[in-house]
């Protein structure tokens, strides 16, 4: 991956979610593609069901949209959760677009407190999500403040942090990311009571709370 990256304007996806309200039924869902380090090639949008299981299925549906057949070489993804609880299949996203996946976020989650709110809220499918969320090892990466977190599938963990630290323009956070999140905020401004999930687990573990 790093040879594909280390050519001049390597294109990298983002994708992130945006607020949604405890009553809704959806949240809005942003990609991007940039040509690195910060020339925006490609925007879309879609839903996904708060708290639901079509993250994965939508995320795809919304790279192919709006990323190249050829030329993409990664896609990166704010947290691995979307919509509250909608948890993504890494795996299944870098088989369905064929370029490594990498997931971040600012803080490491609380993954006990994660758990049982799972098994409070979805006993059904518990089991499945909490499978998904801890299928992928989470590492440190290094920047140059505090370090951020990431899982990643289809690349090594040297890799996947290189990719992270590559793709800072502003901060030290993935331009991919503070574009896809820039979309996704303005598609649904919502009122003031909307809340933002959290990058990999909740703040408030309650069903369409918000992650």
């Amino acid at each position: 991956m790093r040879r594909a990256l280390g050519k001049p304007h390597p294109r990298v996806a983002g994708i992130d979610d945006g607020a949604f309200a405890r009553t809704d039924r959806n949240a809005p869902l942003a990609a991007v593609v940039v040509s690195v380090p910060e020339h925006l090639e490609a925007a879309g949008l879609a839903r996904v069901t708060v708290d639901g299981s079509d993250g994965t299925r939508k995320a795809i549906a919304l790279l192919r949209a709006v990323a190249p057949p050829e030329g993409l070489r990664a896609v990166l993804v704010d947290g691995a959760v979307v919509g509250g609880f909608n948890v993504l299949d890494l795996d299944r996203i870098r088989a369905a677009v064929g370029v490594p996946v990498v997931a971040v976020t600012r803080r490491r989650p609380d993954f006990p407190r994660i758990r049982a709110a799972l098994t409070k809220w979805f006993p059904r499918t518990a089991a499945r999500r909490w499978a998904l969320l801890r299928r992928h090892r989470l590492f440190r990466v290094a920047t140059g403040a505090e370090p951020i977190w990431a899982a990643c599938s289809g690349c090594t963990q040297a890799d996947a942090a290189w990719l992270v630290r590559r793709t800072m323009v502003r901060g030290f956070w993935p331009e991919p990311l503070r574009l896809a999140h820039l979309l996704a905020s303005a598609a649904d401004a919502g009122p003031k009571g909307r809340r933002r999930r959290t990058l990999y687990g909740r703040d408030a573990v309650a069903p369409g709370a918000g992650l």
